[in-house]
């Protein structure tokens, strides 16, 4: 018997879907041929004349044929504005500036190191799991720092450095959907959530925050899942640590005074931002009803979310002498745009599909006929959403990347859901369950080889297997768990966030 057909079963089907996945082409090049595949469709359908009934106004929706005159020259006029039009692309770019001269000035790992230093021993599994998921706010910082730091801390207390590593990479990636705080994700997905719902409804937003209620409750639940799936499965599997001690470098003088600065300045960041907020009449109300909804609080959020690492990332700079001058500040925010160049030739791609499948009447015919289909085989309710859920956690092996999975997903899945009466913020929170949950097992994510080759450093034999094996656990207990979180949630008919109900209040015209 081969060493092949020895490994286990799970081994060699993960084995099948790295090498399926490690074949497929580029995300940017996968959606050029989205985009060329969209043409050539638009040209199919409108010659066999597939048409659909629009469900409420009882119009004929046709397919619009981008290989005609009409559409060649739409196409050509709209490449540009196609991409400098693209709703995520501003959103992050400006989110990222502020994030940059948090990471830059070193506030963010300082941050991440204080609070797990300053965590009770028998808490420490917990604190781990919570900061990885507050990390995530901050992108990749919590990959780079909190993950190797998660083993050096349990090392340093005596414990297998491999199941802290597997406590802070299910924090920070499984649970990259949870969080006290709004990131650079949420103003990402609502875009493209927006620009799926207008496929329907020309009007419609999604606000970055449309989903903070259900974020911010499941931050607590997937800390807990994670502290038990470690101290029960993981830790208890990878038994005794034979390696040598190791301990966690303790914070500076300059430090703790950095991050003192830093704490004050959001301190008085945040007493000002309520006093545009919170107060009747207040500047950063809905001017014409003065409400929150709907207000420049929520639409500008991605401004607060910029203002919020910029001040205390520039206050901690300051007092710790990383950033001198405003040249060491530009250079800071400049260095973190240059890791975005192969983001913002994705977003380029991402944009035209995006584009021509809402010129192509596609995104609508596929949804009402895909609900006509879901009504007859009385697929509704929670059976769909499940089903959903699960969709969503098998496409993120193949394709790591959650903002390029929902642009393929979201103008589909959207339209659909909302023909059936549920919105977009709803099918948006579907979509992030299923996607949060596999981060932790698929080579796709960007940042599984940086885990792999961290986990070497403790096991030198170790590969993606080890890192399957060790993380396949929680990816069970978040899925189920969370999904069972959701249905009750349902069930109590709460709002995924401000001004984001479960269901559409009127029909989509």
């Amino acid at each position: 018997m081969t060493a092949i057909a020895r490994r286990p079963f799970l081994y060699r089907a993960l084995d099948v879907i790295e090498y399926v996945g490690n074949k497929l082409p580029h995300p940017a090049t996968l959606f050029a041929l989205f985009a060329g595949g969209v043409i050539l469709m638009s040209w199919l359908f409108a010659e066999w004349g597939v048409i659909a009934t629009h469900p409420t106004t009882g119009k004929l929706i046709e397919p619009v044929n981008l290989l005609s005159g009409t559409g060649i020259r739409r196409i050509t006029t709209g490449l540009v504005t196609n991409f400098t039009g693209f709703a995520p692309l501003g959103t992050v770019l400006v989110a990222m500036l502020g994030v940059g001269l948090a990471e830059g000035s070193g506030m963010i790992g300082a941050a991440l190191r204080a609070l797990v230093l300053s965590a009770p021993r028998r808490l420490i599994t917990v604190v781990i799991v919570f900061a990885g998921i507050l990390s995530n706010t901050a992108s990749e910082a919590g990959y780079v720092i909190l993950v190797p730091l998660g083993a050096i801390i349990f090392m340093s207390v005596g414990r297998h450095p491999l199941a802290g590593m597997a406590a802070a990479f299910a924090g920070v990636s499984g649970g990259y959907s949870a969080n006290l705080l709004l990131g650079t994700v949420d103003p990402l997905l609502s875009g493209i959530s927006t620009e799926a719902a207008r496929i329907l409804d020309p009007a419609y937003e999604v606000n970055p925050a449309a989903n903070y209620y259900f974020m911010f409750a499941s931050t607590f639940l997937l800390t807990a899942a994670g502290t038990i799936v470690t101290e029960k499965i993981v830790e208890p599997r990878l038994g005794a640590y034979e390696g040598g001690p190791s301990s966690i470098e303790p914070l500076s003088g300059a430090e703790k005074k950095g991050l003192r600065w830093a704490g004050l300045s959001t301190i008085l960041f945040c007493a000002l931002l309520a006093i545009m907020v919170i107060p009747e009449g207040s500047i950063l109300r809905d001017p014409e009803t003065g409400g929150i909804l709907h207000s420049p609080f929520l639409r500008g959020i991605v401004a607060v979310i910029f203002v919020f690492f910029l001040v205390p990332g520039l206050a901690y700079g300051i007092a710790t002498k990383s950033v001198k001058n405003d040249a060491d500040a530009v250079n800071a925010m400049s260095k973190q745009m240059s890791a975005l160049g192969a983001y913002i030739v994705l977003v380029f791609f991402a944009a035209q599909f995006v584009a021509f499948f809402g010129w192509t009447n596609l995104g609508i015919i596929f949804a009402i006929k895909g609900a006509e289909f879901l009504k007859s085989i009385g697929l509704t309710g929670i059976p769909l959403m499940l089903s959903f859920i699960v969709v969503a956690t098998i496409l993120n092996l193949f394709m790591g990347s959650a903002s390029a999975k929902w642009a393929i997903m979201a103008p589909v899945f959207i339209p659909m859901f909302m023909l059936l009466g549920y919105s977009p913020e709803l099918t948006q929170v579907l979509y992030r369950i299923g996607d949060s949950t596999t981060n932790i097992i698929t080579p796709m994510m960007s940042y599984f080889a940086l885990i792999v080759a961290f986990s070497q450093a403790y096991k030198k034999d170790a590969g993606i297997g080890t890192i399957m094996a060790m993380m396949l656990p929680y990816t069970f207990v978040f899925l189920i768990v969370w999904s069972l979180f959701l249905l009750g949630w349902v069930a109590l008919d709460i709002p995924v966030g401000p001004g984001a109900p479960l269901y559409l209040p009127s029909p989509v015209q």
